[in-house]
């Protein structure tokens, strides 16, 4: 900041204005909660996020896409690599920027120009895409399941909204509870993929020792044998794209600790073993639980069957009482997910708050008076509440994942290559953890296949719903340009219609919380004169 310029602002309610900075100087504190999240509930908020609706819910439409049982195993077995390779880029970032906030955080310090842009992109795709809605219907579909209910769209939404409500109560009421409720949860949710995974193994070993007698949907009829690995499968890289999508998906969340590192205790070392140790955890589950569907469920059946292919799984196994808990605890699974991005998610709202990216900053970034993020839930809450209530239900999960996936496949492109920018332009700066560059750059040339893929057509023109297979790719595309559009609009020509610049004023409000204020200076008034 220039000696001149201070002055002239220090009477202005203790604001003052930073110009040709990054847009988050480390000055600045962020909102205040204090290091409350330990290692253990940094690790359930983890695996939380990761394991969620994905493998009981994706399994039937990756095995839908790639057909056989050898190519579904080897979509996952590329998958985890990639997400592999996705974190590490992460732990790089959140170790040498340990600071709430996540994608946005990095994306704002890699491409500090043009002004503005990449806050604004960060700040539509968060608004736009940040929604809670797949693991919502996935709630919905196992609780009407478990209770043999026939439900109606509109009962499938009502249930659905009424989660996302009771959860946006919670965090936003009671912090304490919220965390302590997501963490039982999240062990909740460990035990039962994990007795997922040992069902798998108990089949394959009573098969094995040839002693078993399984249910009509047994490895042979499953097409899960040694003869029949490759049988039928798909490689139309358009189908293996969006199946690689929902892959990826499923580990979703891997990062979700950066998004809350102003409130972790030791948040590099912390990064550094949690994110490990959560995919290890995810990876070794997603495989286990993946044999069990392939060696129980007949192959066709799990094709056919949506987002309810784990509850087919503890049907057939269990019967009557499988068909009812099983069901209703994969319900509360997904419901621990809900509670965990939405956690998380509304931390990230609070961040574009802060830095003047919405309306009513002030009341969207403060965190009084329950000491929580409750203008970020509700910015959350409200297109949550939209994607759930105003779509057709059919095929909107898949689509939903898909059209997260793309623009989140280009922001993740734009992350890694600004990795590698700031190792160029920046190789002095502490970096506790260093990604493989190997790694680094596989993830880059992934990215781009997976983002040009889906504009290749699949075999009869048909991808895996009921839409022109590209229409994800297209909704993706056209959410980015629109953030871009508006970037220019509001920073290139208002400003130069109306004769002034964008500048970011800081000042902190009564709960200490810092805000950046965006505010116009006019060159042909007074040097510092702001409005």
């Amino acid at each position: 900041m220039s000696s001149e310029r201070q002055p002239l602002l220090e009477s202005d309610q203790h604001a003052r204005l930073i110009s040709d900075l990054p847009v988050f100087p480390d000055n600045l504190p962020g909102a205040t909660y204090g290091k409350k999240i330990s290692w253990t509930s940094a690790y359930i908020l983890v695996v939380s996020r990761v394991i969620g609706s994905g493998i009981f819910a994706t399994p039937g439409s990756i095995v839908k896409s790639a057909g056989s049982v050898g190519l579904t195993l080897l979509v996952w077995l590329v998958g985890t690599i990639l997400s592999a390779c996705g974190m590490s880029v992460s732990m790089e970032y959140g170790c040498m920027l340990p600071r709430s906030g996540g994608d946005k955080v990095y994306l704002e310090y890699a491409y500090r120009w043009p002004r503005f842009l990449a806050s604004t992109v960060i700040a539509v795709h968060a608004v736009v895409l940040g929604f809670t809605v797949s693991n919502c219907i996935v709630f919905a579909k196992y609780t009407l399941f478990a209770l043999s209910i026939n439900p109606t769209d509109l009962q499938y939404k009502t249930l659905a909204i009424g989660l996302l409500t009771v959860i946006t109560i919670i965090h936003g009421f009671f912090f304490r509870a919220g965390i302590l409720i997501q963490n039982a949860l999240g062990w909740v949710k460990i035990f039962l993929i994990g007795a997922m995974s040992l069902t798998g193994v108990w089949v394959l070993l009573l098969q094995f020792f040839g002693s078993v007698n399984t249910s009509p949907g047994a490895a042979r009829s499953s097409g899960a044998s040694w003869d029949t690995l490759w049988e039928g499968s798909n490689w139309s890289w358009s189908l293996l794209s969006t199946a690689l999508f929902k892959v990826v998906y499923s580990y979703a969340g891997l990062s979700n600790i950066n998004n809350v590192l102003n409130e972790v205790q030791d948040p590099v070392r912390t990064i550094r073993t949690v994110c490990p140790s959560a995919l290890f955890t995810a990876g070794v589950l997603y495989l286990l639980a993946n044999l069990s569907y392939l060696l129980v469920v007949p192959l066709d059946e799990i094709k056919n069957s949506g987002e309810l292919v784990g509850a087919l799984l503890f049907e057939r196994l269990f019967g009557t009482i499988g068909s009812t808990l099983f069901p209703l605890a994969i319900a509360i699974s997904a419901a621990g997910n809900v509670m965990v991005v939405t956690f998380a998610l509304a931390r990230v709202n609070q961040e574009i708050a802060r830095q003047g990216f919405l309306p009513w900053q002030n009341l969207l970034s403060s965190s009084s008076p329950f000491g929580t993020p409750l203008g970020g839930l509700i910015v959350h809450y409200i297109p949550s509440l939209l994607v759930i209530a105003l779509p057709p239900q059919q095929d909107i999960y898949n689509f939903i994942l898909d059209v997260e996936g793309y623009p989140g496949n280009v922001l993740a492109l734009a992350i890694t290559v600004g990795l590698l920018i700031l190792r160029y332009k920046e190789p002095d700066l502490p970096r506790p953890f260093k990604a493989w560059l190997p790694a680094v750059w596989l993830r880059v040339v992934v990215c781009i296949a997976l983002l040009v893929t889906p504009f290749i057509p699949p075999p009869g023109g048909q991808g895996d719903v009921h839409f022109f297979y590209a229409t994800y790719a297209i909704v993706g595309i056209g959410i980015l340009l629109f953030a871009v559009g508006y970037w220019y609009v509001w920073t290139i020509v208002l400003p130069w219609r109306g004769g002034y610049r964008l500048e970011e004023a800081v000042e902190t409000l009564n709960d200490g919380t810092t805000v950046t204020r965006l505010v116009r200076t006019f060159p042909s008034l007074q040097r510092g004169q702001i409005h």
